[in-house]
């Protein structure tokens, strides 16, 4: 076994790795950038090497810096995680070159495997059926329109290196062709080094279905199962799950044996994943092979009671592999939430900034791999990913009551987070009877903005808290003689109902509080009755922790007089409490008047300008594409928020932009 290795990687992979490699009694050494040198891997590792400046060029994307960060250390292995050089097969070529073990696939592997064009071509080979599209890149815009023309729209630009989704768009029509082609050649470009692109046939409402597969230099090789990917934004994944409730045992075993041949034809060795999207009929159709470990791994290590990162380092090492197929035996259900650094009610713009409080949830099957905590630094520069939350449970309702729960008790402030997002998802009725696809949240949450509800109990929910916490600071603010660490549950019983009005956009909850012993409560909402068990926690606590109806409930809270705004199972808004008095003042209030923005373009989010596609003078219309911007990896386009003539043009390209920056500023008409 390795003596020492060098992780080639940041954020919570990199401490996902160091665990297993404590545990395993290998020595670590983390490499990181200027930006990162707080961070959580540079202070758990035994060692830690300075690579560069903040842009991935500059360090993590350094192959000499890392190289020789290895042999100055005298490391004997690196472990690339995912990202960055996991899947550049002239970064493994080097490793080996320099005397050191590459833990992953042979250097061949991941060229073959990495170019989409000729995975596809050996998926047909070992008899795995493929997307119908075109073999070989489009040249041209010509050569594109007419590959789409054969295989009809809607198609998919993809790029032929990379992955997580950058680089691809969808193309509904011919008219959104050249357009869509340029941005993925400029996005794939700038994250892979290679502008190839390949046109494939959409399939709508598909299932991302992907195969988890085990090889070593024995030549055995098994799977261990699927993983279940299908709810994503923008093609990147936002909850997984293992096992998937759509895969019956027999298509387990045959999407299984196929990923299987396929590794066996490619001579693949060590972890790897093959991914098929399966449609509507149940087909399955090869889609690529992630030559590395995946983000969500743990999903599989939870139900088959493996350290897929061990197994890793074993393989590499010359081990086999320690179970043969008929060895492998699923046991319960994971899932797993990503958490990324973006607001979702801002179109899921990149936040940046400090994480001022962090408190990751806890308890018995939650697991959380973290790269961050109070203190730590999200910048521009690198992907939004945080932290994932993983939960196993005997079958997938009790892992996904455990995933609400855990999702409820995360904290995170400083940056704007998908937390609330992720658990509308899995508090969303469709998700909960397994209705997935792969635009699960264009069609059954963004769509539904107006129509879709929060079930009555959780609101009910969110009401008892909200009052009971601003019951508890009158009543101290009422009683003088209390000290002013006055705790929840110490005001004096039998004072009879206190009765409140709670406000949340639309609903309307008329409350009744009444306190029957230490810690406990009846609380009646709209004449509804709950019993609710307070623990001895501060009123002014960020996170509370109820029993409401023997339930156990975990609500994220702030505070701003009348106003509390609260976070519990997907809901993430204002609550307004009132007393009597109050709401009876409140109903002679006219609406707040909305403020009218002025003749300007704002910067949606942090990050920097590519290109300027507007000039002084220009006239642009509602929806044309003004500034390109990147951030934390990915391009995206800032459109005319109206027909309009330029002003003024007040940045240009390499500029360093911040939300709320005036990019463009247009002419009164």
């Amino acid at each position: 076994m390795f003596s020492k290795v060098l992780i080639a990687n940041r954020g919570e992979i990199a401490v996902r790795i160091l665990r297993t490699c404590k545990a395993m009694g290998i020595a670590t050494v983390a490499v990181y950038s200027e930006p990162d040198f707080r961070s959580i891997h540079v202070s758990q590792a035994d060692e830690a090497v300075l690579l560069g400046g903040a842009r991935p060029a500059e360090s993590y994307l350094n192959v000499e810096r890392i190289l020789a960060a290895a042999r100055d250390t005298g490391c004997d292995a690196i472990h690339p995680g995912y990202g960055f050089l996991s899947e550049n097969a002239e970064f493994a070529r080097r490793v080996e070159a320099a005397g050191l073990t590459f833990i992953g696939p042979p250097p061949q592997v991941i060229a073959a495997m990495g170019d989409k064009i000729a995975a596809k071509k050996l998926a047909t080979r070992a008899g795995v059926p493929t997307v119908p599209g075109t073999e070989e890149p489009v040249a041209s815009l010509a050569e594109a329109k007419a590959a789409a023309g054969a295989v009809g729209y809607p198609v998919l630009l993809k790029p032929a290196a990379g992955g997580g989704g950058k680089g691809m768009r969808l193309v509904g029509g011919p008219e959104e062709l050249a357009s869509a082609l340029e941005q993925c050649r400029q996005e794939t470009g700038k994250s892979f080094g290679d502008t190839r692109i390949f046109v494939e046939r959409f399939l709508e409402q598909p299932r991302h279905i992907e195969i988890q597969v085990l090889a070593d230099s024995h030549g055995h090789v098994i799977h261990l199962g699927e993983r279940e990917c299908s709810i994503q934004r923008r093609y990147q994944k936002i909850v997984e799950e293992s096992p998937s409730c759509a895969i019956t045992p027999e298509r387990r075993e045959y999407m299984g044996r196929l990923a299987c041949e396929l590794a066996r034809v490619a001579g693949y060795v060590n972890a790897g994943t093959v991914e098929f999207i399966v449609d509507r009929h149940g087909e399955c159709f090869f889609l690529e092979m992630n030559t590395r470990l995946q983000v969500e791994h743990p999903v599989t290590e939870l139900v088959n009671g493996l350290d897929l990162v061990e197994l890793q380092l074993r393989i590499a090492a010359g081990e086999p592999l320690p179970r043969t197929q008929e060895e492998v035996r699923l046991n319960g259900w994971a899932m797993e939430v990503r958490i990324c650094a973006e607001d979702p009610r801002r179109n899921f713009a990149p936040s940046v900034g400090l994480v001022t409080r962090y408190a990751a949830p806890r308890g018995r099957s939650v697991r959380v791999d973290s790269g961050i905590d109070a203190g730590s630094t999200v910048s521009v520069y690198y992907d939004p990913m945080l932290a994932k939350v993983i939960t196993w449970g005997e079958d997938r309702e009790a892992a996904r009551r455990r995933m609400v729960q855990a999702l409820n008790g995360y904290h995170i402030e400083g940056v704007s987070t998908n937390i609330d997002f992720a658990n509308r998802i899995v508090t969303h009725p469709a998700f909960i009877a397994g209705e997935l696809s792969t635009d699960f949240i264009a069609t059954r949450l963004l769509a539904e903005k107006t129509s879709w509800e929060p079930s009555r109990q959780v609101l009910d929910h969110i009401a008892i808290a909200t009052t009971l916490i601003y019951h508890l600071r009158e009543s101290l603010v009422q009683d003088s003689l209390k000290p002013l660490k006055s705790r929840v549950g110490m005001v004096a019983a039998g004072r009879g109902c206190s009765p409140y009005v709670a406000k949340h956009e639309d609903w309307v909850f008329e409350m009744c509080l009444e306190q029957e012993g230490e810690f406990r409560w009846r609380v009646a909402v709209d004449g509804v009755d709950y019993r609710v068990v307070t623990p001895p926690m501060e009123f002014y606590r960020r996170r509370l922790r109820l029993e409401i109806n023997d339930e156990v409930c975990y609500f994220r809270l702030k505070y701003s007089g009348n106003f509390i705004e609260a976070a519990y199972s997907g809901v993430a808004g204002d609550f307004e409490i009132y007393n009597p008095r109050e709401w009876r003042l409140a109903a002679h209030m006219p609406p707040p008047s909305r403020r009218l923005g002025g003749n300007v373009l704002d910067c949606p989010m942090p990050g920097l300008v590519v290109a300027v596609r507007v000039a002084e003078g220009e006239r642009v219309f509602r929806g044309q594409e003004l500034i390109i911007l990147e951030s934390m990896k990915m391009e995206s386009a800032v459109a005319a928020p109206d027909d309009g003539v330029v002003e003024a043009v007040c940045v240009g390209p390499g500029d360093a932009v911040e939300t709320g920056t005036v990019l463009l500023r247009f002419r009164n008409e």
